[in-house]
């Protein structure tokens, strides 16, 4: 297996579930705690996990994120963007065809929304080796926002969030790693859902469900017990923050312990 050393951020949306907060600032850049927004979380947790290599593909407000950019891209990082001009008119399965040229070697795939601890990041480049690498959580139960999967072992059978309650046995995170094979049949799906009349309009994941209904292989990584978020309303704004705040008091107590460790 092959190390992936670069990620792909999908981070085109406005975040319109989120207004008024987002009128002008895209959801990617709202405040997670200490001036930190989402995507300096993020760039962060990637970078404390090994990868050197991020391309961001941007959207609402593009301008702001690059800017932005230009003061939160971690030492040692290469930060590239990509612009989606579509971004008002389809969903991230386009943003993914529009950045298929990326998926050409090993590569990690983070929805722009999701908060993570670094140990997940860790934790996904660590799996087994598989063509697709799909990170889940599991909990009591699921509402119809969550995007539900259904897991044999640790093959993946089925991802949407229309799945039936009886099959639902996890969540994705909305964090994937693939191969350099994995990465081809993907980019394939992608090319053959794009040339159908609902394409623009659906999530990426559809295609790595399709590709499990097909009998690709494509495989989980269980995060249960490590600390992650969505950012879609304003309820998980106020949860993204509590983690954040949980976060840095705890990287403040390693550093006094470090300091008087080394008194």
């Amino acid at each position: 297996m092959s190390r992936p050393e670069r990620a792909l951020i999908l981070g085109a949306g406005q975040g319109s579930r989120l207004l008024p907060l987002t009128e002008q600032l895209p959801k990617c850049l709202l405040d997670l705690g200490a001036g930190r927004s989402m995507l300096e979380w993020q760039l962060r947790g990637l970078a404390e996990a090994g990868i050197g290599e991020v391309v961001i593909v941007t959207g609402f407000r593009s301008d702001l994120v690059e800017q932005a950019l230009q003061h939160i891209t971690p030492p040692g990082m290469t930060v590239r963007t990509l612009f989606n001009p579509f971004y008002k008119l389809a969903d991230n399965l386009a943003s993914c065809w529009m950045a298929r040229a990326e998926l050409q070697r090993p590569c990690l795939v983070l929805n722009g929304d999701t908060l993570f601890e670094p140990e997940i990041a860790r934790r996904l480049l660590a799996a087994p080796a598989a063509p697709i690498t799909v990170t889940i959580d599991r909990k009591p139960d699921y509402d119809a926002d969550d995007m539900k999967v259904e897991v044999e072992g640790d093959r993946l059978r089925a991802i949407g969030k229309t799945l039936s309650a009886e099959r639902v046995n996890g969540e994705s995170i909305g964090f994937l790693r693939f191969e350099a094979d994995g990465a081809a049949l993907f980019v394939a799906e992608l090319e053959r859902t794009m040339r159908t009349a609902e394409g623009p309009g659906l999530w990426y994941l559809s295609a790595i469900n399709r590709l499990a209904g097909a009998g690709a292989d494509i495989r989980v990584a269980s995060i249960e017990g490590l600390q992650w978020g969505e950012l879609d309303f304003p309820a998980d704004l106020t949860h993204a923050r509590n983690l954040t705040s949980g976060w840095l008091e705890g990287n403040a107590v390693a550093h006094i312990a470090e300091v008087s460790a080394a008194a």
